[in-house]
């Protein structure tokens, strides 16, 4: 296992902690200490494993799902604290789950999809923020959490149309999806 996965599943490791933390009472500075810890952990595995060379197929894989039950944990948190409000909540899963939903759909079907991107990053930069006016009570921090959901939709759409599109050339390029196999002449057949 190389360093970047191990930062990695340390990321999945610090879950639990922040939950004990968390739970622990009124201990947001500590538990805030652990989720800054988690984020460092996502930008140093990301710029180790590309100044290395140790990108994975199995990094690819683990390093968004640590970071979705890392946020979705934090998120759950603040709701069962009535930190945040239920609707934001909910839109904060949804939008992660159809997300998820959407680009497995699309992998395995054969199809292409597309590595996150500067506005899906900059989306996260934007929720760490949400938490930490929330965790240190800023008074514009829910207006501000409202805000980043509408953008992470926004980023979800823009993301969706974006794989849409480099399918869509890739059909009219004669390109068949990953799973189908051709015949001779090079066009899709059906099993």
């Amino acid at each position: 296992m190389n360093l970047p996965n191990m930062l990695t599943v340390l990321r999945f490791l610090l879950i639990p902690v922040y939950i004990v933390v968390f739970a622990g009472g009124e201990r947001m500075i500590p538990a805030f200490v652990v989720i800054v810890a988690a984020g460092m952990t996502d930008v140093l595995d990301g710029y180790i494993a590309r100044k290395r060379g140790q990108i994975t197929t199995v990094g690819a894989m683990l390093d968004p799902l640590a970071d979705k039950l890392m946020l979705g944990t934090v998120i759950l948190s603040l709701l069962l604290t009535d930190h945040i409000p239920l609707v934001a909540a909910i839109l904060m899963f949804v939008r992660d789950l159809g997300m998820i939903a959407g680009s497995a759909a699309f992998h395995f079907s054969g199809r292409k999809t597309v590595p996150a991107n500067w506005m899906g990053k900059l989306t996260t930069v934007l929720l760490y923020f949400a938490i930490l006016f929330i965790f240190f009570e800023v008074s514009f921090a829910r207006t501000y959490l409202w805000c980043v959901v509408v953008f992470s939709f926004v980023t979800s759409v823009m993301y969706m149309i974006k794989i849409f599109a480099i399918n869509r050339d890739q059909e009219e390029n004669g390109e068949a999806p990953l799973d189908k196999p051709t015949n001779r002449s090079g066009n899709t057949r059906e099993l």
